[in-house]
């Protein structure tokens, strides 16, 4: 109960700061203030002092910034200056589309670089193990636009078997009702849900690639390291010397414990997953909350930037949180040894 206070309170505080950034930003846009909150330049000073009292910009900013929190709380976000929809709206459509692209890039780095990374370990300091570790190495050396663009050249240029942007063709009208457009294949009545599903699966693969190929070096590292470390652990050779296989000995004790050091690095890389997610949204012309802001910021959109920032500021804040309570949780004894070190 005591991790959940502390972590609920770490939670709130740090929202707290990031909505005080985002209240600052429309002080930090060039021009003026009214005109930047609102898109509406006032043409006689009754309008003006209209909108000055309907945005209280006549009262301190301590009041501003808690009149900024409460219609933040009660979902008045504010209405984008180019398409006129409520900003709400227009996130719940981005986001989702940004945690998805994220979500297939972490799931094929786990499945791909965690196999890998335990071979690499337990062939530690051969040529296998060199090959494996340079080759992860280069991967994770490249940058993600370069690494997409160079897809994009390959695959849907020259070979022709992969889209180029989108999400799903033209030809299948996809209601949006979970943010995922494969699950929201599966629950559209309306159309050729096999044929839409597999046409979805084609446009996923290139940027679903673009960002995995970087995550994937790096679990192969984090992966690598950890099955080193456990294998110089007194109960591995503890195990050997009862005559364990080793099969046994890598499932009950080498991956188990391989794997819990990974968790809270996990954490860490949310921040670059979700980062690299944005930057190849906008070579893809995916959807996402990446594309949905540079387009705001061609447009100088100040108040999609504005909560843009902050809706994505929260989204990594909570993930990362998230899991590292779930790794307290299944891993009580971390608790222990970070108290005894402080």
């Amino acid at each position: 109960m005591q991790i959940l206070i502390r972590y609920s309170t770490l939670f709130v505080l740090t929202l707290l700061v990031l909505a005080a950034l985002s209240f600052a930003l429309a002080y930090l846009f060039p021009g003026d203030v009214l005109v930047n909150l609102t898109g509406i330049t006032p043409h006689n000073e009754i309008q003006r002092e209209a909108l000055i009292r309907q945005y209280q910009l006549d009262e301190p900013y301590l009041f501003q910034f808690l009149y900024y929190v409460q219609q933040l709380l009660q979902g008045n976000w504010g209405y984008s200056f180019i398409s006129g929809l409520p900003l709400r709206d227009e996130i719940a459509v981005a986001m989702p589309a940004t945690i998805e692209l994220s979500t297939y890039a972490l799931l094929t780095a786990l499945f791909l670089g965690v196999p890998i990374g335990c071979y690499a370990g337990l062939k530690s300091y051969t040529k296998t193990d060199y090959t494996i570790n340079s080759l992860s190495m280069v991967s994770y050396s490249f940058p993600v636009f370069w690494i997409a663009l160079v897809f994009i050249l390959i695959f849907s240029l020259e070979l022709g078997i992969a889209p180029l942007s989108g999400r799903v063709s033209l030809l299948f009208d996809v209601p949006n009702v979970s943010g995922f457009v494969l699950i929201d294949i599966l629950l559209a009545d309306n159309i050729d849900s096999g044929l839409a599903f597999v046409d979805a699966l084609h446009h996923l693969i290139l940027p679903t690639a673009s960002i995995a190929l970087i995550s994937t070096a790096s679990m192969i590292r984090i992966t690598r390291r950890s099955v080193i470390d456990v294998l110089k652990s007194p109960y591995i050779a503890a195990a050997e010397s009862r005559g364990l296989s080793k099969r046994k000995i890598f499932f009950q004790h080498i991956l188990r414990n391989a794997l819990l050091p990974i968790l809270p690095l996990m954490a860490i890389q949310i921040t670059t997953l979700i980062t690299n997610a944005m930057i190849v949204e906008t070579l893809f012309s995916w959807p996402g909350i990446g594309n949905w802001l540079i387009q705001a910021i061609y447009q100088r959109d100040y108040p999609a930037l504005r909560v843009g920032m902050l809706a994505v500021a929260t989204v990594v804040i909570s993930f990362t949180i998230l899991i590292d309570l779930f790794n307290r949780l299944i891993d009580p004894s971390r608790e222990k040894y970070e108290r005894g070190a402080i």
